[in-house]
């Protein structure tokens, strides 16, 4: 079992660990952030997605393949994404929940790290993040829908993943991809299957230095 990581001490000198996620909770209440980071008093959790964790699992695994033979996905073509999955020896790390991309935030003395889903290239060599999502509604997802709610916070997801890349001295495209498989409801039966109808869509983040 992991151990839990030691509060915050104002004026530590031992870089403190802040993953994306620790961003996000700041993004949405500081004071959660506070008492997490301070006291180790954590907001409660919403029950794990082990259906999606699955979906992203076996996306991985599909691009991987494509990953090896340095092709694009069929996903890839039929949406017009000119790239294919990226390949480098540290993707896994990157891939990681617990270690993820990385860099020292020199200024603020925090270690801040977060894990990607994939990375593709496109022909300019750029680096573009992209995240695997997957959830369940009448209509499938297309895109991000205008600012607010849950699609900022996929935005900013997206751009923090940008900005760490950045750090680690990659050139990365402002733009970035999400896969979206939406699971159809509206069958007659369960029959132990669920259709899922993908898209893959771009979302144009601000530049980050």
């Amino acid at each position: 079992m992991r151990g839990r990581s030691r509060p915050y001490e104002p004026g530590q000198t031992e870089p403190y660990k802040v993953s994306r996620s620790k961003i996000e909770l700041y993004m949405q209440c500081p004071r959660c952030f506070w008492l997490d980071v301070r006291h180790k008093i954590t907001r409660p959790s919403s029950p794990p997605f082990n259906i999606n964790k699955a979906i992203d699992e076996l996306f991985k695994k599909e691009f991987d393949v494509y990953r090896q033979n340095g092709k694009p996905h069929p996903l890839m073509k039929q949406f017009g994404v000119d790239a294919v999955p990226y390949t480098h020896k540290d993707l896994d790390t990157w891939r990681h929940n617990f270690t993820g991309v990385t860099t020292l935030h020199a200024p603020t003395n925090l270690h801040v790290f977060g894990a990607v889903d994939d990375v593709w290239v496109n022909p300019a060599g750029e680096l573009m993040v992209v995240d695997y999502k997957a959830t369940a509604k009448a209509e499938p997802v297309k895109a991000l829908g205008p600012e607010g709610g849950w699609q900022d916070m996929y935005r900013r997801q997206m751009e923090i993943y940008q900005w760490l890349l950045r750090q680690n001295g990659f050139s990365v495209s402002d733009t970035g991809y999400f896969v979206y498989a939406t699971g159809n409801p509206g069958k007659d039966a369960f029959d132990g299957i669920v259709e899922f109808e993908t898209h893959v869509f771009l979302t144009t983040a601000q530049a980050t230095g």
